[in-house]
């Protein structure tokens, strides 16, 4: 299938390790060209090697002034941003019921506002081309799995704001949607952990709660966002797609 993503810039936050950096690379292959953001300098200059054409850019989109700067240096080096995934994101908290004000805020700041702030600070450069947003959200903000509340609670809001947002942004012409992955393998993710911890424990989870019984790849998330970023899926806003093998219920 060609996706016509050949000349397009495309802008993933949070895309220097595992999913995001998958997005990348399948964007990438598909003909865009890539901007690579994460925090870590070495880290950020290592993996943009790796995918020709790609420029690396540190910022941390948890902050709104981070994001707003993010945005003029991609125009600044591009001259415009076609696609927009907002992947920045973190499930790592603590047990639930022993949430606190600070742990929500850190949740809320990860995973809610590190991709409300971003779409705010690109809308207008979005606009101009007829742009279009996917959100990197979870199989946690859609049904009650046991996942700590405050990311879960996060994930949900996000799921909400692709929800409502679509209409406003809709009518300058961009299109948003999101993604909500399930239980993802990569290197340092917390599904290497735990099978590292006890292989048996995750395999008698898989077997009792994912119809296809294993762990998913960051090329599963990958692939879908690449075409619900194409003009093949123009008609589609406002949606999320699960990619969980079949865990979830509702």
């Amino acid at each position: 299938m060609n996706l016509n993503l050949s000349g397009k810039i495309a802008l993933i936050t949070g895309s220097s390790s595992g999913i995001g950096f998958a997005i990348a690379q399948a964007l990438s292959a598909e003909g865009a060209t890539v901007a690579i953001n994460g925090r870590n300098k070495q880290r950020l200059s290592d993996v943009t090697k790796k995918i020709p054409g790609a420029y690396p850019f540190m910022a941390d989109v948890r902050d709104p002034q981070m994001c707003r700067d993010l945005i003029s240096d991609v125009l600044l080096k591009f001259g415009c941003i076609d696609i927009l995934v907002c992947n920045v994101g973190s499930g790592d908290s603590v047990v639930p019921g022993e949430e606190t004000f600070d742990e929500w805020r850190r949740m809320i700041d990860h995973n809610l506002y590190s991709a409300t702030q971003i779409v705010d600070a690109a809308e207008d450069a979005l606009a101009l081309v007829g742009g279009n947003v996917v959100c990197i959200s979870s199989i946690c903000g859609i049904e009650a799995l046991g996942a700590p509340v405050a990311y879960a609670s996060a994930k949900a809001a996000l799921e909400s704001f692709v929800r409502n947002i679509a209409r406003p942004l809709g009518k300058r012409g961009i299109r948003i949607n999101s993604v909500a992955p399930g239980n993802i393998l990569f290197p340092g993710s917390v599904w290497e952990k735990k099978l590292n911890e006890n292989k048996m424990v995750v395999e008698t989870m898989l077997t009792r709660e994912v119809a296809l019984n294993c762990l998913g790849s960051p090329s599963d998330v990958a692939n879908l966002v690449t075409y619900l970023s194409s003009s093949v899926a123009s008609f589609i806003t406002g949606a999320t797609y699960v990619v969980d093998g079949g865990q979830i219920r509702s």
